[in-house]
This record gives C-alpha cells, sequence and structure tokens, in this order.
C-alpha cells in the first residue's frame, strides 16, 4: 500500500498543521474509530468536571475537517459504542450537524468492513488484554458498537461556531469533594498542588494542546 502514516495529529486543529497545508478540499474519506479524550485519573468519563472534553473533542473534529474535506463528496464515519459515557452519540452527530455534514446512516461496527479493528482501553491496559479478552468495558460490549456515516455538504453560508463548554473553574475543583484532590484535607499543600495541576491540564485542553 502506497501511504503516508502521520504521527501526533491533533484532529482538532488540522488548520494550524503545516503537514496539512495544500490539502484544502482534497480529502474524500475520514474515519475516526472510538474517539476518547482521554482519561483524567480520580473521575469517570461521564463525570461533568471532565465529560464536557469529549463533547468539544466532536465538535471540534468536525470543524477541523471541513478544509480538508472535499465538498458533497468526503464522507466521514465515527465508531462509538452506544452506550459510552465519555463521547456520546449525541456529541458526534450534534458536532457534525454544527458543521454541515450530514448524517446518512448508522450501522452495527460488527457488520463494517472494517470491524477487524481491536478494541482497547486506551490506557496501560492495553499492553497485556484487550476488552474482547474475555473482561466487559464498562458494560460497553461490542455488539453495542456503532457506526456513524456523514457526508460534508456545505451550504456556502458561514457555519455558526462550534458548541464549546468550559472546563470547571479552579475555585469549584478545590471546593468539590471529588476526584483525588477531593479526598485530601481542606487547606492543605497537597490538595492545592492537586487542583492546580488538574486546572493546567484543563486549561491545556482548553488551548487544544492535545492529541484527539
Amino acid at each position: 500500500m502506497n501511504c503516508e502514516v502521520l504521527h501526533n495529529v491533533d484532529c482538532t486543529r488540522l488548520a494550524v498543521d503545516s503537514r496539512f497545508q495544500g490539502m484544502e478540499g482534497r480529502f474524500v474519506a475520514a474515519y475516526y474509530n472510538f474517539p476518547h479524550a482521554g482519561v483524567v485519573p480520580g473521575f469517570f468519563d461521564g463525570h461533568p468536571f471532565v465529560r464536557w472534553r469529549h463533547a468539544n473533542l466532536m465538535h471540534l473534529f468536525f470543524r477541523a475537517l471541513r478544509p480538508v474535506m472535499k465538498p458533497g463528496v468526503g464522507t466521514v464515519k465515527v465508531a462509538s459504542n452506544s452506550r459510552a459515557t465519555g463521547v456520546r452519540y449525541s456529541d458526534i452527530i450534534g458536532g457534525a450537524l454544527n458543521s454541515e455534514f450530514v448524517h446518512d446512516e448508522t450501522f452495527p461496527f460488527l457488520e463494517w468492513t472494517l470491524s477487524k479493528y481491536r478494541r482497547s482501553y486506551g490506557d496501560r491496559r492495553d499492553q497485556t488484554k484487550r476488552p474482547e479478552d474475555g473482561e466487559n468495558y464498562n458494560a460497553q460490549r461490542a455488539n453495542s458498537d456503532m457506526v456513524y456515516s456523514f457526508t460534508y455538504r456545505p451550504s456556502g453560508d458561514t457555519p455558526a461556531p462550534p458548541i464549546i463548554s468550559f472546563p470547571p473553574t479552579k475555585d469549584e475543583l478545590y471546593h468539590s469533594d471529588e476526584g483525588r484532590a477531593g479526598r485530601l484535607p481542606p487547606g492543605h499543600h497537597a490538595r492545592t498542588k492537586r487542583v492546580d495541576e488538574l486546572y493546567d491540564l484543563f486549561l491545556s485542553y482548553v488551548q487544544g494542546i492535545h492529541i484527539g
């Protein structure tokens, strides 16, 4: 297969990646299997302190694709579990609609030509096992994996800005009992340090310093 593989691509910032210069309107297909904004220790995916990252990932992903997709022809397929609590199907469909990608169909991942893709946890567990190795992945079984298919059909009008959610404030993080910082005593230096680290991490996502 004659192809070029690019590493460390931030799918939300293609327009500012010099490697994609000159590719405007050339993409006829884009695939994103099981998008996830990354684990934040101490929080489950659906927690409101961290779920905003997953929603933003989809809205910014589709917006970033606009310059490179071929209008009327370019298709996008995003695979995700229908029971996912991080990137939800509503994030995928809503992000696509907001950037003028028309939803064509949704079909089971196991019926897709590319269904041999191995599912993963997205963390260090992948070094020794995968979800299909006999363990249930947070009730997300393979038969609930779906593929959401879209076609880029721009109207020619300027689209509305992408819908972006913002992280909790540092004060909200500090006074919450949630996460690892919340288990530390109020007023303790360790709690303040943990909150500062978490807040800086969240700011990096807002500033686009992450790989989606």
